[in-house]
């Protein structure tokens, strides 16, 4: 039977079946979740992430696989951009939570050369979450990426670099210690958006802190994509069988 320590009552909110469907499928198709493992979430705050979490405490009632499952968030210490109020929230689901304070905005400041902020970000907290579970014993890290993200990702990295490459569904990192994994990436943003808005999730407003002052690529793109569906209702659907293969790029062997 699935873990239910960190499952108190029903303080945790329903998703829908479409997404539960979407992720059920991911989750066997690419062989995210083994018996025994212990997922460490990285909740920035955002819809999707939220999200995610209440999915996994579903899953993690009804799999047919035993796991334990934690979040982890990195506050950036930003003026514009405060994480604090997911401590109460994540006490009050009885999820097993690290708030972890790093001062990215200071150190891209000191460090950062030919880097944009979004990338020396992603890199620091990529960092710090793979050193939070490998002190705290997780073994899989999930994200929240959803097909509009890997879309955009497949765009830009077709574009501005020449390659045909997205993010992967679930892949070992170098060192091979920690498997990385997306649940969402067949679920669309606008399927998040609405979940978090009929459950209350408390959405972090603005949750990338250097982001929403000017345009960036992966919002062109994303307008891009936009304009192409209204005249294409299928787009997304297409898109996600052209990256199939790139998606599934790294699986790692079942055990």
């Amino acid at each position: 039977m699935p873990d239910h320590q960190n499952l108190p009552g029903d303080t945790f909110a329903k998703p829908p079946r479409s997404l539960l469907r979407a992720v059920g499928r991911a989750l066997v198709d690419y062989r995210m979740i083994r018996d025994g493992d212990r997922i460490l979430l990285g909740l920035s705050g955002g819809k999707d992430s939220l999200s995610l979490l209440h999915v996994l405490a579903h899953f993690q009632r009804h799999a047919p696989v035993r796991f334990s499952f934690g979040a982890v968030t990195i506050d950036p210490q930003s003026e514009d951009f405060d994480p604090s109020p997911l401590v109460p929230y994540l006490a009050e689901l009885g999820v097993e939570y690290h708030f972890t304070p790093t001062p990215i905005v200071e150190l891209a400041e000191e460090h950062m050369t030919r880097d944009s902020y979004c990338a020396f970000c992603a890199r620091m907290k990529r960092g710090v979450i793979y050193r939070v579970a490998r002190e705290q014993g997780f073994n899989v890290i999930a994200l929240g990426q959803h097909l509009d993200d890997l879309a955009e990702s497949f765009l830009m990295s077709a574009f501005h670099g020449g390659r045909l490459e997205t993010m992967k569904a679930h892949y070992e990192i170098d060192a091979g210690d920690l498997r990385v994994i997306r649940p969402l990436l067949t679920v669309r943003e606008r399927q998040l958006a609405d979940f978090a808005e009929r459950a209350g999730l408390p959405v972090i407003p603005d949750n990338c802190p250097a982001c929403f002052a000017k345009p960036t690529q992966r919002q062109h793109m994303k307008e891009l994509l936009a304009g192409e569906e209204r005249d294409n209702p299928t787009l997304f659907r297409n898109l996600l069988t052209a990256m199939r293969p790139l998606i599934r790029d790294r699986l790692p062997d079942g055990d």
